[in-house]
């Protein structure tokens, strides 16, 4: 099969189209200069010039492919309305990448209670209704004969199987232990998020493209963790003696911003992915996130 992906030279893009380039697929990745152009090639992907911001590029690439998966932004409504409008009455697969910082809210680095599956009622925060907008709007195109999925992941964790190696959020916490020699979470780090092995991850999108029906949505976890924890597992790996120290919300949006600080460090993300589990036959086993930590994969950098 022909896969168009997008962000298909970054961490989970560039995982998923590995997964994809293994298991027999064309692939065709959306690139933005040459240079990621010559590193998609390196990795067997056949790049296509341009940009989410390219509705042309995305529509005419969409078309051309027998399945598209996006994987380089959950929050760009322009490129999705492109894409679902170039495969309106196709049957072909959609599917896109979401994120479980739908369910969270700016807890300031405090624990909130609460547990998502894909069939909990939840009301997003402000700063995520745009997301669960452009979500429904996709899960409502398979009315219009498109094959839509959406994957929706929590933290992400484990070296990644392309172009780009390192994840999000485990790689910032490192960034900050390293700059003030001691690994630091915002306020008492008791917020818990829901993680995910990148290689389990990358083999639910392909278990999602064999199985998954139109209108389909997925979360991705297999644990969970405070970021206290998270933290001392860092402070672990590298040498310090002592508890990870706390920071304010101002503190971590000069290292962050403000939006990844009150979106993704200092909220509470709680999902179990039941779905995947139970209709798709999803067995992740990956090591664990602190396990990854504290076994020194990521000593030698991000």
């Amino acid at each position: 099969m022909k896969i168009f992906i997008t962000g298909a030279t970054g961490y989970i893009g560039g995982s998923v189209a590995a997964t994809m380039r293994d298991a027999g697929h064309e692939v065709l990745g959306l690139v933005r200069s040459n240079e990621r152009a010559n590193q998609a090639i390196a990795e067997g992907i056949k790049p296509i010039m341009g940009s989410l911001d390219d509705p042309d590029v995305l529509a005419r690439a969409a078309t051309r492919a027998e399945a598209v998966i996006n994987c380089a932004s959950s929050d760009h409504p322009g490129a999705v309305e492109a894409m679902l409008g170039a495969m309106e009455g196709t049957d072909k697969l959609f599917m896109h990448t979401s994120g479980t910082s739908i369910v969270g809210y700016p807890d300031e680095g405090e624990e909130r209670d609460g547990v998502y599956d894909e069939d909990t009622p939840f009301t997003p925060s402000p700063g995520r209704v745009e997301r669960v907008r452009i979500n429904d709007e996709i899960i409502e195109a398979a009315r219009r004969g498109i094959h839509t999925v959406i994957l929706c992941p929590c933290l992400i964790y484990g070296e990644g199987l392309g172009v780009n190696k390192d994840s999000m959020q485990v790689p910032w916490l490192l960034d900050v232990a390293r700059k003030f020699g001691v690994a630091k979470h915002i306020g008492s780090g008791g917020n818990i998020w829901s993680n995910v092995h990148i290689q389990d991850l990358a083999a639910l999108y392909l278990l999602a493209m064999e199985k998954a029906p139109p209108g389909s949505f997925y979360f991705a976890e297999n644990g969970a963790n405070a970021m206290r924890e998270v933290c001392a597992a860092i402070n672990f790996m590298m040498g310090v003696d002592g508890l990870p120290q706390s920071m304010s919300i101002e503190e971590a949006s000069v290292e962050w911003g403000e939006g990844p600080a009150n979106h993704t460090m200092g909220s509470n993300s709680r999902v179990f992915a039941k779905r995947a589990r139970e209709d798709l036959g999803w067995m992740p086993s990956g090591p664990s996130l602190l396990d990854e930590i504290t076994g020194g994969c990521y000593a030698g950098g991000a």
